[in-house]
């Protein structure tokens, strides 16, 4: 969907949350700001990424539960859409502590739609709010790491110290159930376990259970029984 743009923006509450806003989150505002629209605005006691006309949008890059009481609350009387990028494509960029470039190299990792519910397991009920959207933004970014020796003992020192969006590749919007049907495919059992769903999706199990724990609680499925130490779970 294009390059990242130079963007003017209104800010409303003085710069509040920006000195210290990383530059994918900051990115991605200014991929969704129009004209009109404003942010860093304060609404109740909450302060929102983007205002536009009647509608909310906060951008959340990760741990939803950090945000989850907020959204709760927001969703009472507004409408809200949380947006989330999913990395579909990695570049690794490593520097020195003097931000000179060492090695940029592209990650084995894929992220994939499927990802959305390692998040979405911290507030699936939200998603039977009429006010409430989720919105996934499939990118590329780079990954920004320094040689600094205060980071990870698995990355030999290297912290990573930011994230940097290069592009929006596809945007989907989840606005109801049906919209997640695609995770449960034609071929899968009228009756199913996380086995059988992982199996066909081809995703990890745990990957699996965190989908039926979301449908449960979005009521797309239900549980029906146990299969020796398996649950069976049959589509509403």
């Amino acid at each position: 969907m294009g390059q990242v743009e130079d963007i003017v923006l209104i800010y409303e509450q003085n710069g509040i949350n920006i000195k210290n806003e990383k530059s994918l989150h900051s990115s991605i505002k200014q991929w969704y700001v129009t004209p009109g629209d404003r942010f860093e605005v304060k609404v109740d006691k909450y302060v929102i990424d983007l205002v536009r006309e009647d509608s909310l949008i906060e951008i959340q890059t990760k741990n939803f539960s950090a945000i989850r009481n907020k959204l709760r609350e927001l969703v009472k009387y507004n409408k809200v859409m949380l947006v989330h990028p999913i990395a579909a494509e990695k570049y690794i960029v490593t520097t020195e502590k003097t931000n000179i470039v060492i090695s940029r190299r592209k990650s084995p990792k894929k992220g994939k739609l499927v990802d959305l519910f390692d998040e979405l397991i911290r507030i699936p009920d939200l998603m039977g709010s009429d006010n409430f959207i989720l919105e996934i933004l499939m990118i590329k970014e780079e990954e920004i790491r320094c040689k600094d020796g205060k980071g990870s003992w698995r990355r030999k020192g290297i912290s990573i110290v930011d994230h940097k969006l290069l592009e929006v590749i596809e945007k989907i919007t989840f606005k109801e159930d049906k919209d997640f049907l695609i995770f449960l495919p034609h071929e899968l059992p009228e009756n199913f376990t996380n086995k059988n769903l992982a199996k066909i999706l081809k995703i990890p199990e745990n990957k699996a259970r965190k989908i039926t724990y979301c449908f449960r609680k979005m009521k797309i499925i239900k549980e029906i029984g146990k299969l020796k130490n398996e649950l069976i779970f049959e589509k509403l």
